[in-house]
């Protein structure tokens, strides 16, 4: 009797074991099989780089090149372990020094098996964003890629990190601060059956459907810093090279809704501030276009405003006021005659909807 207890015994210790090691591979393998689940966490993400960080941080002109860093980040199993990447500074107004205290990031990977068990499998690169003019305003920028995920899976899913730099040649290091991890565009466009398409085109050519929904998305946060004829902010994907572009839009600190220090709008809108709402699409007689759109939009409210109110790292005076904002935008989609002033402004010949923004305009 003795001798069937200690087999039992042995049976259930070995089935134990059996059950904490299927779910350590289980943990492994969710790692190692799913593409999206570095975005499949809204909590923020711990990394730290580590190498030449100076002069990283530093290479601010000219044609970016790449520094071969360490990126070191926690495993399934939470155990820390080392990336070897290679890290270029990228971007145009934020990469400048007078405009951006840290330069937006691009992270290259290059082996494999370093990665394979890490939240960065099968990733080959992605743009880190660093904060410009304090890391409250990633935060913000940061819901705004949120609130367009709800609008439309063609759009770039991202995620918020706490970023610590370690120069490795004094050992000092600097943060943690926030960035954001944004999903690299060929996988954006991969995983909505499409591929990235890179001739210009006119807005009018793209799909109706998904442009006025983006258009009217820009308009809600406040951002005119987008152009889809010279893809300023706009990425065109399509289910191949022939069929008809779709609109993504990317980099929001620009926006109203942000609030970010530096944003200023062009000169050539006539704008008092980034606050200020312009209407950028094309001119649209039919108004009827824009009633899915609009129902489209009251049906995410709760979700859009959920985003800001049960988000724990923003200031209450900045939740309170971007719940005004957003009030302005469903209070004009919601009154014909508001939308038809503001959605029908490229319309007006004499006013500025149609205007091409300095820089934009090809030499």
């Amino acid at each position: 009797m003795v001798k069937v207890c200690h087999i039992i015994i042995a049976c259930f210790l070995f089935a134990l074991n059996t059950i904490a090691q299927s779910t350590k591979d289980s943990i492994v393998a969710r790692f190692k099989s799913s593409d999206n689940y570095l975005f499949s966490s809204d909590s923020p993400l711990s990394i730290k780089i580590k190498g030449n960080t100076r002069d990283l941080l530093n290479d601010r002109t000219g044609e970016p090149k790449y520094f071969p860093m360490s990126l070191i980040v926690k495993n399934a199993d939470s155990v820390e372990i080392s990336i070897p990447v290679n890290i270029k500074t990228r971007g145009h107004f934020r990469r400048l020094k007078q405009n951006c205290h840290y330069p937006p990031l691009l992270i290259q990977f290059s082996s494999a098996d370093s990665k394979a068990t890490s939240v960065f499998t099968s990733k080959a690169k992605l743009k880190l964003v660093m904060p410009c003019n304090g890391d409250d305003y990633v935060v913000q920028e940061w819901l705004v890629y949120k609130m367009y995920n709800l609008v439309t899976p063609e759009s770039f899913q991202t995620r918020l990190v706490k970023v610590t730099l370690e120069n490795e040649k004094n050992g000092k290091s600097t943060g943690p601060f926030f960035g954001i991890i944004i999903e690299e565009e060929k996988d954006m466009a991969r995983r909505n059956g499409a591929v990235i398409i890179n001739r210009k085109t006119k807005p009018h050519k793209t799909a109706s459907d998904v442009f006025l929904k983006m258009a009217v998305f820009e308009y809600l946060i406040g951002n005119t810093d987008w152009s889809v004829e010279y893809l300023q902010n706009i990425k065109l994907i399509a289910a191949d090279s022939t069929s008809v572009p779709h609109t993504v839009p990317y980099d929001f600190d620009h926006a109203g809704i942000v609030s970010a220090p530096y944003a200023l709008p062009a000169e050539e809108l006539q704008l008092n501030s980034v606050r200020d709402r312009r209407y950028r699409g094309y001119c649209v007689n039919d108004f009827n276009k824009f009633e899915t759109v609009v129902t489209h939009f009251n049906s995410l409210k709760n979700d859009i405003y959920n985003l800001y109110t049960d988000c724990p790292l923003l200031d209450s005076r900045y939740v309170k006021s971007t719940i005004k904002y957003l009030d302005e935008f469903y209070k004009t989609i919601n009154n014909p005659e508001e939308l038809k002033k503001e959605f029908g402004y490229p319309c007006d010949k004499n006013g500025t909807g149609n205007v091409i923004i300095r820089g934009l305009k090809e030499d």
